[in-house]
């Protein structure tokens, strides 16, 4: 999931949490909102955590190794 998906979870899932005022007899639209912000902000974290983890390990690959040898 990416960082813009999750986003837009937790956008939806606040609306659903705060903005919307409907009540259903099979299950509660408020609790759909709170788990889409908590999986959107999982999402998130897991996002973040990935890109330095990617940036760490390319971040070597652009470094020139030179040895120096003396001739004599």
């Amino acid at each position: 999931m990416g960082i813009g998906t999750s986003i837009l979870l937790i956008a939806v899932g606040a609306i659903l949490r705060f903005a919307v005022s409907v009540h259903t007899s099979g299950f509660n639209i408020h609790t759909i909102g709170v788990i889409l912000m908590v999986v959107g902000v999982v999402g998130l974290l897991i996002s973040l955590f990935w890109m330095t983890v990617w940036a760490d390990r390319t971040a070597g690959r652009d470094t020139v190794v030179r040895t120096r040898r003396d001739v004599y």
